[in-house]
Order: C-alpha cells, then structure tokens, then sequence
C-alpha cells in the first residue's frame, strides 16, 4: 500500500489530473458559495436563544444543588499538568501570548493553556513527521547535512505554525471591525446627539453592528461591562484599543478619553472620526484595486496567453501540416 502510494506520488500525469481536478473543484465552489450560502443570521440567534435557555436551566439546578458556579472555561488537566511542569509560561511569555489571543477573541484560562500546549506539541509533531517523510515513507537520496537541515527547517516551520494561525485569525477579525466600524461610528453619533450615554450608545450600537460584525459587536459588548464596573473608565477604553489594534479604534478611543477628562463635545469629534475611517477604508480598498495587475502578471502569462496563442495560431498550424501531407 506505501510503495502504491509512493508510486502515485512519483506519477507526473496522476499528479496533474489530481492537481487540475482539485482547482477545477476550488473554482466551482468559489463561484458557487456566495450563491449557496444564506444569512444564517436568525437561525443563529434562535440557536442562541435556546441554549441561553437551556443553559440558564442547568446554571438554576446547579444552584438549586448548592453547586459552584463559574462562567470561565477550565482548561484541560493533562494540557494545565504539562504546562505547569515544564514551566511554559516562563519560558514562552504570558503577557505577549495574552494580548494576542484577546486581539484574536480568546479569553480566559483555558485558551493560554491551549495555545501553550500546542506551540510545545507542534514543532515535535513536525520534526517526528519530516524524520517518518526522509527516512521510512520516501527515504531521498539526500546528503545527512541535507537531511538535518530539513528536520531544523520543519522544527522551525512547527514552532511558527500556531503564531501564524493566529496572527491569520487577528487579520480576518480585524478586517470585519475595520470594514464595520464607520458604520459603528455613525450610530453612535446619532445615539449620543439624541442625548443617550456613552454606555447607552455603546450598547445600543452594539445591538444593532451584530448583524454587520460579530467581532464589532463583541467588542462594544465587552466595553460596555467594563464601563459598568471598572472604577477609571480610561481604561476601558484603552482595553478596547488594545484588544483591536486598530488606529482608528484607538484614535476613537483618544477622542473618548478626552471628552472624558476635558468636557470637550463628542459629536463633532465623532463625526470627524467616523469620516477618517471611512477614507482610511476607501484608500484600503484602492490600494488593493490598484495592486491587481501586478498579481495578475504571473497568471495570465501561465494561464491566458498560452490558450490564446493556441486559438490564435492552432488554426493556421493545422492548414500547414495539410498543406505538407
């Protein structure tokens, strides 16, 4: 069964058809998704309803039970054991790998534990899994320094690997804030001009952002709580712009701490604010329309200009080979 398969990876015509089949299927379901995909948006919300019910049954028993009650995830055991003897924390930072996992949704106990674990498990995985690859499945003829410099390449690649997937979960939620926060921004001028509070505002854009952006409406949500109980409400609003890394959450926060501290008038500061980030989405938007052609260079000489020279000069090939028969 391994040489088959060692066979079907060495066989350049199975490896084409697979590799067009697979982008054949990535193009028909790029184009079909959106079409496929609904709003599951009030199907979520009823999912959601349910399960607050069902969890606020269970939370009323437990009580009822005498039960401890606590609203924080607990992690793993064998994952909190390993992190803790072996000191991970130390070792891999706590307040950098916190920071992250609250720029990219996680919180609590139970996800610095996870993300400790994995970024300890993973480079070993991919060393045991390059030394299986080089020396039991395939076994090249590659010289030993070759050899050990792709075990260290994939130790490495294995280290790098959680960093990387959340970094790509910090980007996609930052881009859902970023493209909803004008928006954001325009509700909370017309919630403060009519005379609501901040804490009003925030909740009441909080509601109503949901639908455009979870991760938006999460935000608002969380700050919301913390203006309600943090006793120095500037920190709130740097816990927003920490947990967004955003410039222009950050300069909305600015505006809001000194409106705070100075009694300077918030709606014009606003309304200037939500038009700089508008721009800044707009200019984002250009920049990307205007760095398509240099991405479409390399797939139009590979793919375009080859079946268009043979439409072009196939015919004219075709009567010449007649012509010489």
């Amino acid at each position: 069964m391994v040489d088959l398969l060692i066979d079907k990876l060495h066989d350049t015509q199975f490896m084409t058809t697979l590799l067009t089949a697979i982008a054949a299927f990535a193009a028909v379901y790029t184009v079909a998704m959106p079409y496929v995909t609904g709003d599951n948006l009030e199907r979520r919300m009823k999912t959601v309803a349910v399960e607050r019910s069902k969890i606020r049954a269970r939370e009323r028993e437990r009580l009822a039970r005498g039960e401890r009650v606590s609203l924080r995830q607990s992690p793993r055991a064998f994952m909190q054991s390993i992190v803790e003897q072996l000191n991970l924390r130390k070792w891999l930072g706590e307040d950098k790998n916190r920071i992250m996992l609250m720029q990219a949704g996680y919180r609590g106990q139970a996800p610095y534990v996870t993300y400790l674990f994995f970024r300890m498990i993973t480079p070993i995985v991919t060393v045991i899994g390059a030394i299986l690859y080089l020396y039991v499945i395939v076994n090249p003829k590659y010289a030993p320094m070759v050899k050990l410099a792709i075990v260290i390449g994939a130790a490495w690649a294995g280290m790098r690997l959680p960093e990387l997937f959340m970094k790509n979960l910090i980007q996609r939620r930052q881009q859902s804030i970023r493209r909803a926060f004008p928006d954001a921004l325009d509700l909370m001028l017309i919630c403060v001009e009519s005379g609501m509070t901040v804490d009003s505002a925030f909740r009441k854009v909080g509601d109503e952002i949901a639908s455009q952006s979870v991760p938006l409406a999460e935000e608002l949500g969380l700050t919301t709580a913390e203006l309600s109980y943090l006793q120095d409400r500037k920190t709130a609003y740097e816990n927003l712009a920490t947990r967004t890394n955003l410039d222009g959450v950050r300069a909305v926060c600015t505006a809001l701490i000194q409106a705070e501290r100075y009694g300077t008038p918030l709606g014009q500061a606003l309304r200037v604010l939500a038009q700089e980030n508008r721009d800044m989405r707009m200019a984002e938007a250009e920049k990307k329309a205007a760095g398509l052609p240099p991405k479409l260079t390399v797939p139009m000489i590979l793919f375009f200009l080859p079946v268009l020279f043979i439409v072009i000069l196939g015919p004219a090939a075709i009567r010449v080979m007649d012509i010489r028969q």
